[in-house]
């Protein structure tokens, strides 16, 4: 029985349905101010406010951008900040159709008694900031658990503590207003196949939902935000789009609950490429009972950041190649991605071991 009031279930479900619409999907610009610093290294910006502030108006002004982006996910700074001309950028968003969500949880730290494996922190004071993230506009959160796979890994302890966290802080952001992300996600790290690579979502996903049974959350105003269902980055076994698309949604249908809202996929260090021509085969299995679209982050950024360089000039070029984009997976989130936004750019592996932001 969900711990959910009904009064506030209604605002939930409302707000889900929004985020994964048909079509629509999720542009993930939470990087942390340490994170978008090593991006902009990469590019020669300085990581300043006003540096970070200019690129996220880029993103968020992007002509066009409203048909493909059902939400947006801030990091805590973004919530604060406005456009050149003083419009604030939860406004900005909200005028595209699209939610606001916030990344709420305070990153990985070691798991005691476990091989190098994590769990995230951040519950402490999350009732309080949670309550403050809907004053100040954002309507859904997300909360990152990070799992691998090894030769004892994922551990039982590993797969309940994360389990865990991830029950508490769904529920806490439901009774907040909140539609929660649900984020255990399993790395690519390593050389397992897919079989392997099957088994380990199962094991995860079934825990991760009998917690968030036991502590109440209420399924139909929540979202999964899961890896692909990929073998290991150093696997020497190929396979196809098709073949990721049946383990993954054969994975899901044995695990996840058919009243959750919706699946909005992370990319996992996939190419931009990639992590489209994979949506777009899991949109062809047939019998998946949610909407099943994107929640990017590099695989929507890569291209836009390298052809904006931090530089005024190269704004409209910036945007076009988001709008680019973000076309191509809300047209994969309906199956019928045909393949033509794919360049070289977009090719080129994403993939960063033991990832973290």
């Amino acid at each position: 029985m969900s711990a959910i009031p009904v009064e506030k279930r209604k605002e939930l479900v409302e707000n889900a349905k929004i985020i994964v619409a048909p079509g629509k999907g999720i542009l993930a610009a939470d990087e942390s101010t340490s994170t978008i610093g090593k991006r902009f290294q990469a590019i020669n910006v300085e990581n300043t406010e006003e540096n970070r502030r200019a690129y996220r108006e880029l993103l968020f002004t992007a002509p066009g951008i409203s048909e493909y982006l059902g939400g947006v996910i801030f990091y805590e700074e973004t919530l604060h900040q406005k456009t050149a001309d003083g419009k604030s950028f939860v406004s900005v968003v909200n005028d595209l159709g699209a939610l606001v969500g916030i990344k709420i949880d305070l990153g990985l730290i070691p798991l005691p008694g476990t091989n190098g494996e994590t769990v995230t922190q951040g519950l402490d004071d999350l009732d309080k900031r949670c309550a403050n993230y809907y004053k100040l506009g954002a309507r859904f959160t997300k909360w990152r658990c990070a799992l691998k796979i090894g030769p004892n890994e994922p551990s039982e302890l590993s797969i309940q503590a994360n389990a865990e966290t991830l029950a508490r802080m769904a529920v806490i952001s439901q009774m907040n207003g909140l539609v929660p992300i649900v984020e255990p996600e399993i790395l690519m790290d390593g050389d397992h196949d897919l079989n392997r690579a099957i088994q380990a979502a199962e094991k995860v996903l079934t825990a991760t939902y009998a917690r968030c049974h036991l502590h109440g959350l209420y399924l139909e105003g929540s979202l999964l935000k899961p890896n692909m269902v990929c073998a290991g980055s150093d696997c020497t076994t190929k396979y196809s789009p098709q073949d990721v698309a049946l383990a993954t949604v054969t994975a899901f249908k044995r695990t996840v609950p058919s009243a959750i809202a919706g699946i909005t996929f992370l990319s996992g260090g996939q190419s931009e490429e990639e992590a489209t021509i994979h949506l777009n085969a899991i949109n062809q299995v047939p019998g998946a009972p949610w909407p099943m679209t994107f929640s990017y982050g590099r695989a929507l950024q890569s291209t836009v950041l390298k052809t904006w360089k931090g530089e005024k000039a190269n704004v409209a070029a910036a945007q076009a190649a988001l709008l680019k984009r973000c076309k191509a997976n809300g047209e994969a989130a309906l199956g019928k991605y045909a393949g033509d936004a794919a360049d070289e750019s977009s090719k080129q592996s994403l993939y960063v071991k033991n990832y973290s932001y």
